[in-house]
């Protein structure tokens, strides 16, 4: 007997099932802002070397400020001052023919710098001057969270396989609210970056478990429009994250901002059942049949009531002995196993590689930040909405290669597009970034089918930690671009061919039912 048999005798998409997505729904509200905080937190004002300590010299005491500037900081090719140079001697002759170009010798700034807050008013940046030759460390504090999602990731995913689904979205919850109010409070750079790892892996526990726990608790006929569902809750809050940063522009105040929803998400989770299918394949078999039992009186379908009998439910999985603890050894033990991890752990990457490659650019396109970070937020809702419709008509996995490839295309695009066409360059970007969206809805409901429930959750916590290398990974090409200007550009749109021809060689599984045993992988095959 197959547990999809239980659903569709209570109903596999009722007034339960849809209190799951809501409650997930308002916990995973914050994690597209943490994910994103960096664009906000760790943006580079416009800024140059601080002269004041030359306001005691002479002349030039008796200058202006735009003269000062003149004297004493370089300009660059398009006009504006250098943001990391600065004369070794103030150039009083420039004064006088600013055309003339000096061969004075300039040194490295000096004293410091000094920041535009006309957009921002306090940023990691300007907190702790991590500009010109620590613009690395700038970049690390993107790469130091995802790094912590990473290892949570793993961790989350074996907890939930052997706690359940349940408790590890409470602990993650609570643990994730409190480091990242921390990391608010950071006195120095060092104690940002521990609180913002120990943010990052406490947090990525909400969205594998309750994206698992909403697939296990649907028939198959609703999956699709739960998995694009859940992934709509992050282009929901992406979208409002962006309006959050516009109004508050502080640092420390939006890493509150985005924080506190979690206290809501904490008091719905009373409500939050665990997975019946986790209890039924872990011997639970009580307390399965009182969550069944739950689900089918919100249903309105107490007439199945009978049908829930212990004996009923210890058919549904019998091949595997269920008081045997899984780990993410199992991912490895078998063949059709490990080749199943090898795939989605490479497809995860390449998929989290692209996306964030093009989210994480949301500057030289000529727009303001913020405007290009809501219209990014919102290109996701008729992707998504596209692929609940291609789910359908086509499959998952000809909709991930399709998706991927696309992104591909306009990433090589604007390769070559010339930068002075910026209206092109921004509108191809925005399209890409619909496609690279597109194809992390499909990625998350896909996998969640590929995987039997024994080790769903082990496989979705080590497919995580693959895309989360891949997101850590991202902010450091973007480093490359001093090697030459489009080189990040051409990785992202290779990564994102190589996930197209992965996630070619993987089955479909559209209209089938959820394996429940590492057994029934192996027979598939």
């Amino acid at each position: 007997m197959k547990f999809e048999n239980v659903l569709a005798d209570i109903n596999g998409f009722g007034r339960f099932q849809i209190m799951i997505i809501v409650i997930s729904f308002i916990g995973r509200f914050t994690l597209p802002c943490h994910f994103m905080l960096n664009n906000f937190i760790a943006a580079v004002p416009s800024h140059h070397c601080d002269i004041s300590s030359l306001d005691d010299v002479g002349i030039f005491m008796n200058l202006s400020q735009t003269e000062r500037l003149l004297v004493t900081i370089p300009v660059q090719q398009d006009g504006t001052p250098s943001s990391c140079q600065m004369f070794q001697e103030p150039q009083y002759h420039l004064l006088f023919n600013t055309s003339h170009i000096t061969d004075a010798r300039k040194v490295p700034c000096q004293n410091g710098w000094v920041y535009d807050n006309t957009t921002f008013k306090s940023t990691l940046t300007s907190e702790w001057d991590l500009v010109c030759d620590r613009r690395g460390k700038n970049k690390a504090t993107a790469t130091i969270f995802f790094v912590g999602v990473m290892f949570g990731a793993m961790a989350f995913g074996s907890l939930s396989d052997r706690y359940g689904r349940r408790i590890m979205l409470l602990v993650s919850y609570v643990s994730g609210m409190v480091f990242a109010v921390a990391s608010a409070f950071s006195t120095s750079y060092v104690m940002f970056m521990v609180l913002r790892f120990l943010t990052g892996f406490c947090i990525t526990g909400i969205v594998i478990v309750s994206a698992v726990l909403s697939v296990e608790w649907v028939d198959i006929e609703h999956r699709k429009i739960v998995g694009v569902i859940d992934s709509l809750s992050w282009t929901f809050g992406n979208t409002v994250f962006s309006l959050i940063a516009y109004f508050v522009n502080d640092w420390r105040r939006l890493i509150i901002s985005v924080t506190l929803p979690l206290i809501l998400a904490i008091f719905t989770w009373r409500w939050m059942p665990e997975s019946a299918r986790w209890l039924i394949a872990n011997g639970k078999l009580e307390q399965a049949q009182m969550y069944l039992k739950n689900c089918a009186n919100m249903n309105r379908t107490e007439e199945s009531i009978h049908t829930l009998e212990i004996e009923t439910l210890s058919t549904i999985v019998t091949t595997e002995k269920r008081d045997r603890t899984y780990s993410y050894l199992d991912l490895i033990r078998t063949p059709e196993m490990r080749k199943l991890a090898l795939r989605t752990g490479i497809l995860w990457f390449c998929v989290a590689t692209t996306f964030y490659g093009i989210s994480f650019k949301i500057t030289g396109f000529g727009l303001n930040i913020y405007l290009t970070q809501f219209t990014y937020a919102l290109i996701e809702l008729p992707a998504k909405l596209a692929v609940l419709y291609l789910l359908e008509k086509i499959g998952r996995r000809h909709t991930m290669v399709g998706t991927l490839l696309m992104a591909a295309i306009c990433l090589g695009i604007n390769i070559v597009i010339p930068k002075e066409m910026s209206v092109a360059t921004t509108v191809v970007a925005i399209i890409g970034k619909g496609f690279s969206s597109a194809s992390f809805a499909t990625l998350v409901l896909y996998s969640s089918e590929l995987y039997p429930t024994v080790v769903r959750q082990n496989g979705m916590g080590y497919n995580s930690f693959m895309a989360r290398f891949g997101v850590a990974v991202a902010p450091m090409i973007l480093l490359l671009d001093e090697v030459w200007t489009e080189l990040p550009q051409v990785i992202f749109c290779f990564v994102a061919v190589l996930g197209g021809i992965v996630a070619r060689t993987l089955s479909e599984t559209r209209n089938r039912c959820l394996p429940e045993t590492i057994e029934d992988i192996e027979q598939k095959q």
